[in-house]
């Protein structure tokens, strides 16, 4: 069954045009649970160019929240103007709008969402954002959330499983820690990063940064087969301590790691004591960067798992939101999860530099929404062994890549 969201949004300008700011709030359907906020102040703008900014920034948030083709999305709004012209009753005849509803569109295919215009007092949720992102633009700051729910990479949003904000976070396939074989999966737009806010200059100051270190080899690695979190959780081989002593030394020389948080299978819990260590730091260990469960390929190289269940993996190749056999996580579900975790340890480790020691899914994963790539992509990465890499979250929701996969220290 498609999952369903609704979306409520809105935009306002203090002149028309003036100082203009938009909000969004996706929802459950269901629970009415809220799933992720979005704001932004936009700098001088009409109303008309607000709402629709509103209207693009919650559908990306939906986007990002389930990247996958299929979901329904209900968009309820006061704007008259907007539901009328993006149900197409009415023609977008304004130059200025055309291309703003071109932009939502594109978002989704036909059908899958639906408008629905709703008086101003029941759009309060939406209006108060929008209102808090031109309060926070008239002070010469870029809009942050009031509420626990921490920003995540990409205009301001605020989720769970993060989407990020500006002001708003496969094919033929090796095992995770192998290099893939090229294939083709389903394209979609994946949770990513919103545009960076441009109007109203301003000091972000320090990023959370979280240097992603991939743990050291085990028995398993060479032989290239599928280890996640629901097999046999092996130690690090003699390799693999050696690789941790060695990335050990270049991050304590490098003298810039402020905290270590691993991954609770043993793989990473090793690797991330042989640095703390160096480091005269605490291993805090977060469940939610532990590594894909495969299911009943755990311990199986990719070729016996296509010998023995052809079917499940040529699923599980063909879309993110299908699971290993055996009840194993669908990248989907990984990617919600990572997500959820990235957003957590932001807040925590805001303006810090963080060692997250994890797996090469994870590690995938938090680059894949860095950088707003599709599902697929995850087969276009190598992540080896002791590898490091890293990403940079900015106050404002934006990320950036600033290293990938980089093994020098084990020369």
């Amino acid at each position: 069954m498609a999952r369903r969201f609704v979306v409520e949004a809105d935009g306002g300008s203090r002149g028309n045009p003036g100082p203009a700011g938009y909000g969004a709030v996706v929802l459950d359907p269901d629970t009415g649970e809220t799933l992720a906020e979005a704001a932004e102040y936009i700098g001088t703008a009409t109303n008309n160019v607000a709402e629709y900014k509103g209207l693009i920034a919650g559908l990306r948030a939906v986007r990002a929240l389930d990247p996958e083709a299929g979901v329904q999305v209900q968009v309820r709004m006061d704007s008259k103007l907007v539901v009328e012209q993006m149900s197409g009753r009415w023609k977008v005849k304004h130059p200025g709008m055309r291309p703003l509803a071109a932009e939502a569109r594109e978002i989704f295919p036909p059908g899958q969402v639906s408008y629905e215009w709703i008086p101003r007092e029941r759009n309060k949720r939406a209006d108060r954002l929008a209102n808090e992102a031109m309060d926070a633009g008239a002070r010469g700051e870029q809009w942050r959330p009031s509420t626990g729910v921490a920003p995540s990479a990409g205009g301001a949003l605020t989720a769970a499983p993060g989407v990020a904000s500006a002001g708003v976070a496969p094919a033929s396939a090796a095992p995770a820690g192998a290099a893939a074989p090229s294939a083709a999966a389903p394209s979609a737009v994946a949770p990513g990063v919103a545009p960076p806010g441009w109007a109203v200059p301003a000091d972000l100051g320090a990023p959370a940064t979280f240097v992603l270190l991939r743990h050291g080899e085990t028995a398993l690695t060479p032989e290239k087969r599928f280890s996640g979190s629901g097999g046999s959780d092996p130690e690090l081989s003699p390799v693999g301590r050696r690789q941790a002593e060695l990335v050990a030394t270049a991050l304590a020389a490098r003298g810039t790691i402020q905290a270590v948080v691993s991954s609770p299978l043993r793989r990473c819990v090793e690797t991330a004591e042989a640095v703390a260590s160096r480091l005269g730091v605490d291993v805090h260990i977060e469940e939610g960067l532990r590594e894909t469960d495969f299911g009943a390929w755990e311990g199986l190289t990719f070729t016996e798992a296509r010998e023995r269940h052809p079917d499940d993996l040529q699923a599980w190749l063909a879309s993110s939101r299908a699971a290993p056999t055996g009840g194993g996580e669908s990248f989907a579900a990984v990617a919600r999860r990572v997500a959820l975790t990235r957003d957590k340890l932001i807040a925590r480790h805001a303006g810090r530099t963080v060692l997250l020691v994890t797996h090469v899914t994870p590690i995938k994963t938090l680059v894949r929404l860095a950088l707003g790539a599709p599902p697929e992509s995850l087969f276009r990465m190598e992540i080896s062994a002791a590898s490091l890499s890293a990403l940079a979250y900015y106050a404002d929701g934006n990320a950036s890549l600033r290293l990938l996969n980089d093994t020098t220290h084990l020369r």
